[in-house]
């Protein structure tokens, strides 16, 4: 049985986790499911809670950049992105450093760990009263829509963790930006929290990754073909919509849709974010009640967060 925790019992969910077990709890960006990153046997319970690959790595979450970077190795380009994203929605791989304690599984087994300080305030307080770095990807079923709220979590992952800890709907509603500084040319890996234009004015212009097949390890999460996948098919770009289908709305809805769910009726790609997660959620459910065959999603622009939006997208249109 999974206990559901609020914060007043944040004391609770931080020994759950010392003692290794896993404990789901909010960020910005999405739920996390979280371990001890340098407990070999709650980091491999993540995997298997998930139903994971282990060639995909976690991310491991500090509070604060001097204990992300005590693991490993920055530069002159990762101090100044900490100093202006930090705390937020930026991940950062770089080198893993030669007395780093965090468990092999949790970086797939590279030379490399993807780090992150997250800034929603109670993720921190767990981060602290732990005492711990924490490895957490999202808490769902892998390759499944991430959670953006305890309940969610709940529906997909009941039973299979110790406890969620609840501090309500997150507020960024997409993953972390991950950006890989483990080489000369720094690669924008997942667009994600923190816009592409926002780094580059920092630190440059980046590379682009493209998403892999295949089991070779992964530098960064949420880089297969696959992901964040509703049940229901997802048909992009759409300009109409047919009777059967339900639709993911941005702006002025297109008429005829069985249901639909609204990002931004002002077409804003910020509250389009937060409500990306949950809208997936949500039409997937109306739409098995209502026996629809699929999710029509409109075009959103790509530019700040509609970047992060369109890679989740067209990540859940994927072939599985």
């Amino acid at each position: 049985m999974t206990e559901l925790l609020t914060p007043e019992q944040l004391p609770r969910a931080a020994a759950l986790l010392r003692a290794g077990e896993l404990v789901a709890f909010p960020t910005e960006t999405v739920y996390g499911l979280g371990a001890d990153a340098r407990n070999a046997r709650a980091v491999a319970a993540v995997f298997a809670a998930k139903g994971r690959p282990s060639f995909n790595p976690l991310i491991s979450h500090f509070p604060s950049a001097e204990a992300a970077f005590a693991e490993v190795v920055d530069d002159e380009r990762a101090r100044r992105l900490a100093a202006r994203f930090w705390p937020g929605p930026l991940t950062l791989v770089l080198p893993r450093r030669a007395s780093s304690r965090i468990d092999a599984l949790t970086g797939a087994g590279l030379s490399t760990l993807a780090v992150r300080v997250p800034a929603h305030p109670l993720a921190r307080a767990l981060l602290r009263e732990a005492g711990v770095p924490v490895a957490a990807p999202s808490a769902n079923r892998s390759g499944q829509v991430s959670p953006t709220t305890a309940a969610h979590v709940l529906a997909g992952l009941e039973g299979r963790l110790a406890a969620v800890l609840d501090g309500g709907p997150c507020t960024v509603g997409v993953e972390s930006t991950v950006l890989d500084l483990s080489g000369p040319v720094a690669t924008l890996l997942r667009p994600g929290g923190v816009p592409r234009e926002a780094l580059e004015a920092e630190i440059g212009p980046l590379a682009l990754a493209g998403a892999t097949e295949g089991e070779a390890a992964r530098p960064s999460p949420g880089m297969l073909l696959s992901h964040y996948a509703p049940g229901l098919p997802v048909r992009l770009e759409a300009r109409e919509v047919a009777a059967d289908e339900a639709l993911l709305a941005f702006g002025p809805p297109l008429p005829g849709a069985g249901a639909v769910w609204q990002l931004s009726e002002r077409g804003d790609v910020v509250e389009a974010a937060s409500r990306l997660f949950a809208g997936l959620r949500w039409l997937d459910a109306e739409g098995d009640r209502l026996n629809l065959n699929g999710i029509a999603a409109m075009p959103v622009p790509e530019h700040g967060l509609g970047l992060a939006i369109n890679d989740r997208l067209r990540r859940a249109a994927a072939p599985r």
